[in-house]
């Protein structure tokens, strides 16, 4: 970046003047004493008072200057700190001697952060305010703000610079403190149930855990790649085998493949595992998580999202095989038949691989029929065993597996599965894996022997499961692409520059 704009300059130059003036305009120190929302609450009780004003309570409060309307002899200024925005009263008779004049009105503007102090009163309008008798800067802003009324217009511009896009938008923040709230109130869900959490690597010696593309690393001391972890699922089940009952973690993932509205390079989860539980038992606690979310985090039940209404009252449980009919429409004569799979895939003018295998294309046809129509919470049920590598085969029904993902609003919220704990099994999945890999399938998962071995020492009975945290704040907010739920989403460099600060954005 070069300091060469006229508005720039023009800032720079009366940060300079404020300096020739003995005034430091990126100071080291504030005495605020109180947030905004804390002002506004505790002197609500002014509205309902003959005087509305309180000249024994003082406070010191700062914020950014987000409006500035300047008068001949007072002005009146918007500031905004985390918590909220506040009308402060600036007159020049409170002031010291030519501060109004020299320093106020000509040195300081919107964009900048100051730190004022007075007492509360109430505006002939009716806008709770602090009568300001002292004034300090505390940071000079050289970038002038995106005019208010329009506000930031270019997404790119907004993903890019998130901390402009911040300041000029409070939804944005309200956004991200709900995300927050979300993994705090995960993590003690889970505390309470009585989970441990832990943490295992991030880079991997053998790219697993799902079925994706990783990223791959060198460690320099090793002399070896590694891969950044797709998932921490095996590391997890091998706690289960030393004797943990009840794991959980809250990870960063990364899987190096395209973006798009509810895909982004590394993504946050919490995956857990609970011994001597089934699928079934985690449809049950999945149900009172998202009750706990929404009691601690005073959402109703119906939420908005886009042209839907979602009902978080309304879950529903029905097998994936079924609900291609029922609710995909594919008639119910060819779903278990691959070669009528095929031909009915053409009739849709759809691709049709003959090398995929019945599974493989059942999941075709779900993705392309189904998925899309599921907005309120549903379970879908017994994936077929061919795209569940990891999961444990249904004992009556073995071609399907003991697994559920959670849709809404069309999207997958989470996947769980009784897990596999039969070491023979595992290893023939694997080496099912490795065939489809040879084939040229670059997302099969990768042969872990030592996985293997530890199932070999015995694992109890175990199910776990994986809750998207991105995509679940994007429903209890009503956001429709993923970059507007992680404060700094991956980007195509501009001008091919690797070293803005930018990650790169893959297509």
């Amino acid at each position: 970046m070069t300091f060469d704009n006229q508005y720039v300059v023009q800032r720079i130059e009366k940060a300079n003047q404020l300096r020739e003036a003995g005034i430091d305009p990126y100071a080291n120190n504030s005495a605020r004493n109180t947030t905004i929302e804390k002002f506004n609450n505790v002197n609500s009780d002014l509205f309902q008072k003959e005087d509305k004003r309180d000249e024994h309570r003082h406070y010191t409060v700062a914020g950014r200057i987000k409006l500035y309307r300047l008068m001949g002899k007072a002005s009146f200024v918007k500031i905004e700190d985390e918590s909220g925005m506040l009308q402060i009263y600036v007159a020049r008779d409170n002031l010291p001697e030519n501060f109004y004049n020299d320093i106020f009105k000509k040195l300081i503007e919107v964009g900048d952060i100051i730190e004022v102090s007075g007492y509360p009163f109430v505006t002939q309008q009716g806008e709770l305010s602090l009568h300001v008798d002292t004034l300090k800067i505390l940071t000079k802003a050289i970038s002038p703000l995106p005019e208010k009324f329009h506000g930031i217009t270019d997404k790119e511009m907004r993903y890019r610079q998130r901390y402009l896009d911040l300041i000029m938008n409070s939804e944005v923040r309200k956004t991200f403190h709900i995300r927050s709230r979300v993994i705090s109130l995960t993590r003690r869900f889970f505390e309470d149930k009585g989970f441990l959490e832990v943490e295992t690597p991030m880079m991997h010696p053998i790219a697993g855990g799902a079925n994706a593309k990783p990223f791959v690393t060198h460690h320099n001391a090793l002399g070896v790649d590694r891969f950044l972890r797709i998932a921490p699922e095996l590391y997890l089940k091998r706690l289960i085998v030393g004797g943990f009952e009840a794991v959980f973690e809250i990870n960063r993932n990364f899987r190096n493949e395209g973006m798009d509205a509810t895909h982004n390079p590394e993504f946050t989860s919490i995956e857990f595992y609970w011994a001597y539980k089934t699928y079934k038992d985690l449809i049950v606690i999945t149900k009172e998580y998202f009750d706990y979310l929404f009691d601690h985090l005073n959402l109703p039940k119906r939420l908005p999202y886009g042209d839907f209404e979602i009902d978080f009252d309304q879950f529903t449980e029905i097998e994936l095989i079924k609900s291609l009919s029922v609710i995909g429409g594919v008639p119910e004569n060819i779903v278990n038949d691959k070669e009528a799979i095929l031909e009915f895939l053409r009739s849709q003018k759809l691709e049709a691989k003959a090398t995929l295998n019945l599974g493989q294309l059942q999941g075709e046809l779900f993705d392309e029929f189904v998925e899309s129509k599921l907005i309120n919470p549903t379970f879908i049920t017994h994936y077929p065993v061919e795209i569940s590598p990891l999961a444990r085969r249904n004992d009556e029904r073995p071609e399907l597996t003991d697994r559920f993902e959670l849709f809404i609003a069309g999207r997958e919220i989470a996947n769980a599965f009784s897990e596999l704990n039969d070491p023979i099994d595992q290893l023939e999945r694997f080496n099912g894996q490795m065939a489809a890999k040879e084939c040229g399938d670059d997302e099969a998962h990768e042969m872990d022997e030592d996985f293997v071995t530890a199932l070999s020492y015995g694992m109890a009975p175990t199910a776990g499961q994986g809750i998207g945290i991105d995509r679940l704040v994007m429903m209890l907010t009503n956001q429709h692409s993923i970059r507007d739920v992680l404060l700094f989403p991956a980007m195509k460099p501009q001008n091919n520059n690797l070293n803005n600060g930018e990650h790169n954005e893959l297509s």
